[in-house]
């Protein structure tokens, strides 16, 4: 049974490495999706607010200050526009979150009350021109230590995540459904290859070129951009594996019985896009209605890139994953033991 499988197994790896185009292609995509988010998020604390500062036919020194005291702030990016109805016609097209006219006091400014940020931005010009000491008398404010984590710092690990999930669904699931469709698993049929031995040495093969391709994509992008892992490297690697076999047990469900490429491209981008966009690759789901986090919590793709994720930024270790791990476990038996009984040679 083992020199079969292994038989399968390097077979398979064989014909990955020929295909020059998916090989490079799993190493390039992530890399410039990293790329390109490192240019648009530059490393380092980054301003998350705009304000427009606009000329005043009667400035002032307090006004002056003011701007000078939310430039400070390092949470401000001041725009100076010469024309009051340009800064103003940005506001209401959401570009800017405040203008500022250096005034007073008092100081005149415009938010635009429909956005999200112009309230906050309302509440930091406040606190630059407030007394310190009559902000002190009202509110007590207390902080804690922690390291900063950029969005490219929480992004990495959703992407490497990512980069898993596509390779194994497609790799798997489009890869059994062409060998139906052109016969190769009629063949295997007449072999004493069980369907259990051909499930196991995809899985295996696959499990290798996903340490392969993503532990050098890994690599290169620790190398240039400079992110750290805060936890085990050993853990990292026990929870991408877990993730890789939960995601490529549901490819063989998937790929179980049909032979028509076009459905089954339909049926992984069903699956592999929603898992996307719901597992937090991207963005935080935090404040969604509670359904669509129930949802997200029925995916691999949400376990493996939350316990990554933990353990790269805030160096958690397999003992404080357990749910995760728990699940990611559960879901490749149930994946692997139902794809194991739909599989079919042919169809029927």
């Amino acid at each position: 049974m083992l020199k079969r499988i292994l038989t399968i197994f390097i077979t398979r790896n064989r014909e990955y490495f020929r295909d020059r185009e998916a090989f490079w292609w799993n190493f390039i995509f992530p890399f410039l999706i990293i790329a390109g988010f490192s240019v648009m998020f530059q490393r380092g604390p980054e301003p998350e607010y705009k304000f427009g500062v606009v000329p005043s036919q009667a400035p002032s020194a307090f006004g002056q200050e003011a701007v000078r005291s939310v430039r400070e702030s390092g949470l401000v990016r001041i725009v100076e526009f010469a024309d009051r109805r340009e800064a103003l016609e940005k506001l209401r097209r959401h570009k800017l979150d405040l203008v500022l006219e250096p005034t007073g006091p008092p100081v005149l400014y415009w938010i635009n009350r429909s956005s999200p940020k112009g309230g906050v931005a309302e509440s930091l010009l406040v606190k630059s021109v407030c007394d310190p000491a009559e902000t002190a008398r009202l509110a007590d404010g207390q902080a804690v230590e922690g390291r900063r984590i950029q969005y490219l710092d929480w992004l990495f690990p959703g992407i490497i995540a990512m980069n898993m999930m596509f390779s194994a669904l497609y790799g798997v699931g489009y890869v059994i459904v062409r060998y139906r469709k052109i016969g190769v698993l009629k063949r295997l049929k007449a072999t004493p290859l069980t369907p259990f031995e051909f499930l196991a040495a995809q899985v295996l093969s696959r499990m290798y070129l996903l340490l392969i391709t993503n532990g050098i994509v890994y690599a290169v992008c620790m190398w240039i951009f400079d992110f750290r892992c805060e936890g085990s490297y050993w853990d990292l690697l026990a929870v991408f594996c877990l993730g890789g076999a939960a995601n490529i047990a549901l490819g063989l469900i998937l790929a179980a019985w049909t032979e028509s490429e076009e459905f089954a491209n339909g049926l992984l981008n069903l699956i592999a896009w929603p898992m996307m966009f719901l597992s937090e690759v991207w963005f935080s789901l935090e404040g969604s209605p509670e359904w669509v986090r129930v949802l997200a919590r029925l995916l691999p793709l949400s376990h493996v890139t939350e316990g990554m994720r933990r353990i790269m930024n805030d160096g958690a270790g397999l003992g404080d994953l357990t749910f995760e791990i728990s699940v990611l476990s559960a879901m490749t038996v149930v994946f692997m033991a139902l794809g194991s009984y739909l599989f079919r040679w042919m169809k029927s």
